[in-house]
């Protein structure tokens, strides 16, 4: 084997790793942005959890104020949600 079939083999190989080491850098890169966005998207839930607390907050407050019993209000909506979902499989059988 001669000394230029090695230098190409050599070459070759430089050539390789330096695709290499760019899509490394490339997914890098994505993974880092996709950080970010799992970060923000992660804000964001955490500011509707709030939200929806303080909403959830305010309407019991009401609700009681109204006399309304909250959890009865809430099983009967479950259980028509239940029948509804029962009477759309029903349908589609």
């Amino acid at each position: 084997m001669g000394l230029g079939s090695t230098a190409k083999k050599i070459q070759k190989v430089a050539d390789i790793a330096e695709d290499l080491y760019a899509k490394v850098t490339e997914l890098k890169t994505q993974l880092q942005e996709l950080r970010g966005t799992v970060e923000e998207t992660n804000d964001h839930v955490d500011d509707l959890d709030r939200e929806l607390a303080e909403q959830r907050a305010l309407l019991e407050a009401i609700a009681d104020e109204q006399g309304i019993d909250v959890e009865t209000v809430q099983t009967e909506a479950l259980i028509d949600d239940a029948e509804t979902e029962s009477d759309t499989d029903d349908n589609t059988d």
